[in-house]
């Protein structure tokens, strides 16, 4: 039972209700701010005290003081207690140090309000973030809220959105763009570029490899030769990329460990190309891989992180990443104290890993597969915007240019392939391939390293026919891809290309599939027609 407690102050005398806590000790009824609710009647402050305690044992009170918690403490202890892989922890810390501490660290939870959220959202995109980069951020912030929800802090989640009832426009408000995607023809012109600017045939290897087995970034690059098989690629490992290009060897992701089947033109231009480049162990991990970056290039290395700054200043993550990068929401003293500690750890914010030799995504991205996409470079700022690729016309496709003068030595320039396309995006045209292959989604599923739910992952399992009809499918069309390439020009500048433009020529072309194959036709009738598709 609660009772009243007669109290005297310099604004006069009052009641405060008392009631037992779930933890055995005697609280006080508060108010919404969590300050002692005062009554003028002790009956009022009795019957507000039983109230509490009806809450407890309905399960459903909840302590005023626990939404007086901050953001930034909560988020602390949220982070330290997930177990993640080290890509989704770092991609979660860097959201929370860049886009929601320097916002709601210093804000207790139960301040945090829907008009809150809206209006952060709102400022980010004014500040030319990116809709689908804002959409994660929330996703975050609403997570951690979530939680914070289910731990008894606050009553609900001030993130989550309300149905747009009445409008059928609804669900397609802030929607995604569509994913761009490629064909055989389209991926073999890509990798053909990304060799040209890289100067080897390596790109060309890796990109025809990743086209036509539907791997991960993360796995392509962390290919182990050991794991490169006759007849298949074993995914084992990937790199993973975190704190500003550190790389990392960790599981694949979701734990996705497979074969790849590889059909026989694929095998052998692997095989070919580990014969040719002889790898060695990499400094960074000790393991040989199959593909590797231009050179080990030195670069800065970060001895500390913004953590560790944010220890020796006694601040928070979110404060240390203000003054980095918003300096005026910081009061002097705790920006003086994070500049000291930064200079005594000898900080430099952005800097990345020893030695490595490895691509990164957002360098191999913006040097490489995007210029061959697009046939743009792309801008560095005010002092070089946006320009074409520099070519010379012969030989075809076009030879890039370098150095100074290189724009008004050009005489050719390439015109798009499928503008917009990304690494990732040729996972993407690797499933939608194999969905006009009429692939088996059982076999869709395992090669591409996702899990298939509902009754089919209970009774379908792939067959050896299944993945030798595959193969065969994928070997027609690369060869249909090869012969239309072959019809612009009868050899390339890309050595390994040269060899398999010209071996085909002779007929001697181990990777063709005969139209007398004893399965017959390996292609459904409305994929026959691809001639023309890029001819410019």
């Amino acid at each position: 039972m609660g009772y009243a407690e007669k109290r005297k102050d310099k604004y006069g005398e009052y009641y405060r209700g008392r009631f037992k806590k779930p933890d055995g000790r005697y609280g006080t009824v508060a108010d919404t701010a969590g300050g002692t609710r005062r009554f003028d009647t002790k009956r009022a402050a009795v019957k507000a005290a039983n109230d509490e305690e009806a809450k407890i044992r309905a399960k459903k009170w909840k302590d005023p003081a626990a939404g007086q918690t901050t953001f930034g403490e909560y988020a602390s202890q949220w982070y330290a207690a997930q177990d993640l892989a080290a890509s989704t922890m770092a991609n979660y810390r860097r959201r929370l140090e860049q886009h929601l501490l320097p916002t709601f660290e210093d804000m207790a939870l139960g301040d945090i309000l829907p008009t809150t959220v809206d209006t952060w959202e709102r400022a980010e995109r004014e500040a030319g973030y990116e809709e689908g980069s804002i959409r994660s951020w929330r996703m975050l912030l609403h997570t951690i809220l979530a939680d914070a929800v289910t731990a008894g802090l606050i009553d609900h989640n001030p993130v989550t959105r309300k149905r747009n009832r009445g409008k059928r426009a609804g669900r397609s408000m802030n929607r995604a763009p569509e994913k761009v995607i490629t064909n055989p023809l389209g991926a073999l012109l890509i990798a053909e570029r990304a060799a040209l600017l890289s100067g080897r045939d390596d790109e060309f290897v890796m990109l025809t490899t990743k086209y036509w087995t539907g791997m991960r970034w993360g796995e392509i690059t962390g290919l182990e030769t050991q794991y490169a098989r006759r007849n298949a690629i074993r995914v084992e490992w990937q790199l993973c990329e975190i704190d500003g290009g550190q790389l990392v060897r960790c599981p694949p992701k979701d734990d996705s460990y497979r074969d790849v089947d590889l059909p026989a033109f694929l095998s052998t231009l692997i095989a070919d190309h580990i014969s040719r480049t002889a790898p060695q162990p990499c400094g960074c991990h000790g393991q040989t891989y199959v593909f590797r970056g231009q050179g080990e290039r030195a670069r800065t290395v970060r001895k500390a992180s913004i953590a560790d700054v944010a220890r020796q200043a006694g601040v928070s993550v979110g404060t240390v990443s203000n003054v980095l990068n918003h300096p005026d929401r910081v009061v002097e003293t705790k920006r003086a104290a994070v500049e000291e500690a930064a200079a005594s750890l000898g900080f430099r914010p952005g800097g990345g890993p020893v030695r490595g030799g490895h691509w990164r995504r957002s360098g191999f991205s913006a040097w490489v597969f995007t210029p061959a996409v697009s046939g743009w470079f792309p801008s560095k700022g005010e002092l070089q915007p946006a320009h074409p690729v520099p070519l010379a016309a012969e030989p075809f496709p076009g030879r890039p240019l370098r150095g100074r003068g290189a724009q008004e030595r050009a005489t050719a320039s390439w015109v798009p392939i499928a503008r917009g396309l990304t690494p990732h995006g040729l996972k993407h045209s690797a499933k939608t391939l194999m969905a006009e292959l009429r692939t088996p989604e059982v076999l869709s599923h395992e090669r591409l390293g996702h899990e298939m739910g509902g009754i089919g992952a209970v009774y379908s399992h792939v067959t050896p026919a299944m993945r030798a009809e595959l193969c065969e499918q994928l070997t027609a069309l690369w060869t249909e891809a090869v012969d239309i390439r072959r019809s612009m020009s009868p050899g390339s500048p890309v050595a390994v290309l040269d060899g398999i433009l010209r071996a085909k020529k002779k007929g001697d072309d181990p990777m063709i599939v005969s139209p007398d194959s004893p399965r017959g036709r390996v292609l459904p009738a409305h994929l026959r027609s691809r001639e023309g598709q890029y001819v410019r």
